[in-house]
């Protein structure tokens, strides 16, 4: 017993040159074995039935063979049985060389391509036309919907079938196939097409401030999160901002109304060349942080009243914590720099959702090592509120910015513990004007 394609095709001088080239001994293994390959599973039946042509090759009385492609709708070469297959032939050139030389030598030979997946399935079985008064096996074979005039029908008796190997088989697609595939890509297109008309719809000059600033840089600190850079749009030096100072942005809502955004400056207070603002995208918000993140591009400009403060770090101060909830690590970023240069011990608690999701995390950790604590809820990290304002001096001041939730736990448990409240500094988040880097 064997494979039943291999038993047909591999003739003598096939397997004298299979032993000449070395590829004889994997060969005669699949010539063994209880599996003839001349059934038809639900594996080769799907194949099959998703083909929309094929090629066949038949062999004339000149002995010449004659290869012909077919096509038709998907389906068209249906699988009767597991050993049997059938197709309607429709009208082509009418010359009919296959079908003559199958009257005389009823081989046949099929190859069913897959190009896309590099897929091929080689066939072999004895072709016989349907018998114009055979109905029943003729509407068997039947197209619907499809407008080709049918000459006649073929079954085919499968002999064997072999699976090819998909070396250098070129991928090749159908417009059906590549339909599916820049589907979605076209869908993209459309819509960024809108983002960009946005875009360009968005007045390129902002604001009637008499500070000018232009976009000159933008990174991505996180998935939610991005900062942007602004320099003076002459290349002047910028009005100082000291740490906890805020920016007041004009930003046009999609409803064409003007508002006002506020947000902190988060870079270092020392610069004078750029200020760095960081805006988190929020679906939930009245629309600020959405426009920001859309419309606000490279070289535009933004005319802004100077550096307002309002969450200013006290001048006389021996020590300070620094707490700061999800996106209020803006100013907060701002001030941990102030205190470093001017080497006031301080210790940062920064929580967040989870570290990916906090901008600045690993360059904060990596700065202040020592006096740096992260808390991300997602490793079941939380801040010690009790703790960390029992440790604390009796002069320290202490700088809060985050969620209204992270705020008042932090005023209520110093409230508790007799803390003076003129030692407890809070930022926070409002819309649509709000003082933080949000909206």
């Amino acid at each position: 017993m064997g494979h039943k394609f291999a038993e047909t095709m591999f003739t003598q001088s096939v397997q004298a040159l299979q032993a000449e080239r070395g590829s004889r001994v994997g060969y005669a293994k699949m010539e063994q074995g209880d599996d003839f390959n001349q059934f038809i599973s639900e594996h080769e039946a799907e194949f099959i039935l998703q083909r929309d042509s094929f090629y066949m090759a038949s062999v004339s009385e000149t002995h010449w063979p004659y290869v012909q492609h077919r096509g038709g709708p998907k389906g068209f070469m249906q699988v009767l049985d597991s050993r049997t297959l059938g197709f309607a032939d429709f009208s082509g050139n009418r010359q009919y060389v296959s079908a003559g030389n199958f009257r005389k030598n009823n081989r046949v030979a099929l190859i069913f391509m897959d190009y896309p997946n590099k897929r091929r399935l080689k066939l072999i079985g004895h072709i016989s036309e349907v018998d114009e008064s055979d109905w029943e096996t003729l509407a068997k074979l039947k197209v619907e919907g499809y407008g080709a005039r049918v000459e006649r029908g073929f079954l085919i008796k499968v002999e064997g079938f072999d699976w090819n190997c998909p070396r250098h088989i070129t991928p090749r697609f159908s417009g059906e196939d590549v339909e599916k595939l820049i589907g979605p890509l076209l869908d993209e297109n459309q819509f960024l097409k809108k983002q960009r008309d946005d875009v360009e719809a968005y007045p390129q000059i902002s604001g009637k401030g008499p500070l000018p600033l232009v976009i000159s840089g933008i990174r991505q600190l996180t998935s939610r999160v991005r900062a942007y850079e602004l320099r003076h749009v002459h290349g002047l030096l910028l009005p100082e901002a000291e740490a906890g100072s805020y920016l007041s942005i004009p930003v046009k809502l999609s409803n064409g109304e003007w508002q006002v955004r506020e947000y902190s400056i988060a870079s270092n207070p020392a610069r004078r060349d750029c200020y760095e603002i960081a805006v988190k995208l929020l679906e939930q918000g009245a629309g600020g942080s959405q426009v920001v993140h859309e419309a606000f591009q490279l070289g535009m400009e933004l005319r802004v009243d100077y550096p307002a403060n309002h969450f200013s770090l006290q001048s006389q101060q021996d020590s300070a914590v620094l707490i700061a909830g999800d996106i209020g690590i803006t100013p907060i970023k701002a001030m941990a720099k102030k205190l470093a240069r001017e080497n006031i011990p301080f210790e940062l608690h920064y929580a967040g959702k989870s570290e990916s999701d906090m901008p600045y995390f690993d360059r904060l950790k990596k700065a202040y090592k020592y006096n740096f604590y992260g808390y991300a809820s997602d490793q079941e990290s939380r801040i010690n509120f009790d703790q960390v304002l029992e440790a604390s001096k009796a002069h320290t001041h202490i700088y809060v910015c985050g969620p209204t939730s992270l705020i008042d736990d932090v005023l209520e448990r110093a409230q508790k513990k007799g803390i003076d409240q003129n030692r407890i500094h809070v930022e926070r988040f409002t819309v649509p004007q709000s003082k933080a880097s949000t909206t």
